[in-house]
C-alpha cells in the first residue's frame, strides 16, 4: 500500500519565534503559501523592513503573501489558492477571522508561547517573568474566535532558570515550539492526537508590554525588579534616571546586604564595586552588573566605573 499524500500546509508568522517552526516544516512538508506581515518603514532612513519570517521564507524558495489584514475577500482567496490542509499559525500578530479559521480543512493549529490557559495575549513570555513563574512552555492549540481559548492538541514545560531573560527564554520556547508542533501534526495525521478543552480555572492574561512599562521603580521589591529588568532584555529595557540622563539595565539580581538598615530612600547607590553597583529599594537591595547610557554601549559595571562616580547617586523614576 502507497503511503498517504503529505499535507499541504499553509504557514502564517512574522517575528524571530517563528522561524524555527517554519524551518522544520519546510523540510517535512510542502508549504503551499507563508502569510507573514506587509514590510514596514524601520530605522533612521525608514527603509522597509522585512520580518524575519519572510526572510527566511525567501531564502526557502516559498511564496510569501503579505495582506494588511485577513478581514478582506482578497486575503480569503488567497488562502483559497493556497489549498492548504491545515494552516499552522506562529506569533503572526494579525486577527485571523472566522472565515479563515474554518477554510483549511484540518483546521488553524497555534503555537503559543505558554502553558494555556496561563497567558493568554500578547506577551506571554515577558508577563511569566515578570510574575515569577518557576515554569512556563509551549501550547499546541486548534484555534477559534476567542483569544488563544481553543481546544489543546499538545503542550511541554520547561523550567525558567534564575538567570533567563526574555531573549533566553523566547530562544528556548521557540525551539520547543518547532519540536512540539513537528510531534502534533504527525499524530494529528495518524488521528492518534486528543484535544482537551482548556480549563475554566487558572486564566490569565498577558497584555503587550508597552514602553511606559520600562522605568524602574526604586520604591518596589529588589526582587520584582530583578524581574522586570530580566523580562525587558532585550525590549524595552528597564531603565532609571543618572543625572538627567537615561541609564538601561541589562542585567541585575536581587542580592541579601549587610549594609542595608540605614536611612538611604530607594534608588540610593550602596556600593559601586567591579562586582556590581547595588541600589537600595522598597525591600532589599538589587546588584546591577550590566548597564547603558544612551548613546553609549552596554558595560559590565567594573568597566561602566572607570568612567563614572556614583558616590552619593541615587538614581530616579524620571
Amino acid at each position: 500500500m502507497s503511503a498517504a499524500p503529505s499535507w499541504k500546509l499553509g504557514f502564517a508568522g512574522t517575528p524571530d519565534f517563528a522561524v524555527p517552526a517554519l524551518e522544520r516544516l519546510a523540510a517535512l512538508y510542502p508549504i503551499t503559501a507563508v502569510f507573514t506581515q506587509p514590510d514596514r518603514p524601520a530605522g533612521r532612513g525608514q527603509a522597509l523592513h522585512l520580518s524575519p519570517v519572510k526572510r527566511r521564507a525567501l531564502e526557502l524558495g516559498l511564496v510569501v503573501l503579505q495582506p494588511a489584514s485577513f478581514r478582506t475577500p482578497e486575503a480569503l482567496q488567497m488562502l483559497q489558492a493556497a489549498q492548504v490542509d491545515a494552516l499552522v499559525v506562529v506569533a503572526y500578530g494579525l486577527i485571523l477571522p472566522a472565515a479563515v479559521l474554518q477554510l483549511p480543512t484540518r483546521g488553524c493549529i497555534n503555537i503559543h508561547a505558554s502553558l494555556l490557559p496561563r497567558w493568554r495575549g500578547a506577551a506571554p513570555i515577558q508577563r511569566a517573568l515578570l510574575a515569577g513563574d518557576a515554569f512556563t512552555g509551549v501550547t499546541i492549540m486548534r484555534m477559534e474566535a476567542g483569544l488563544d481559548t481553543g481546544p489543546m492538541l499538545a503542550s511541554r514545560s520547561v523550567k525558567i532558570d534564575a538567570r533567563d531573560n526574555a531573549k533566553t527564554l523566547h530562544d528556548k520556547l521557540a525551539a520547543l515550539g518547532a519540536d512540539l508542533i513537528v510531534e502534533s501534526l504527525q499524530q494529528l495525521r495518524a488521528g492518534a492526537i486528543r484535544e482537551i478543552a482548556q480549563p475554566g480555572e487558572g486564566v490569565t492574561y498577558a497584555a503587550k508590554i508597552d514602553k511606559a512599562e520600562a522605568p524602574i521603580r526604586w520604591e518596589r521589591h529588589a526582587e520584582e525588579i530583578a524581574r522586570q529588568v530580566r523580562a525587558f532584555n532585550p525590549w524595552p529595557m528597564a531603565e532609571t534616571c543618572f543625572k538627567g540622563e537615561q541609564l538601561r539595565i541589562w542585567d541585575a539580581e536581587s542580592i541579601e546586604s549587610p549594609l542595608l538598615g540605614g536611612t538611604s530612600p530607594p534608588g540610593s547607590v550602596l556600593t559601586a564595586t567591579r562586582e556590581g553597583i547595588d541600589v537600595v529599594c522598597g525591600t532589599g537591595v538589587l546588584r546591577i552588573r550590566k548597564l547603558q547610557l544612551a548613546g553609549r554601549k552596554p558595560l559590565p559595571a567594573g568597566e561602566f566605573l572607570r568612567g563614572q562616580r556614583l558616590d552619593g547617586t541615587r538614581f530616579t523614576h524620571t
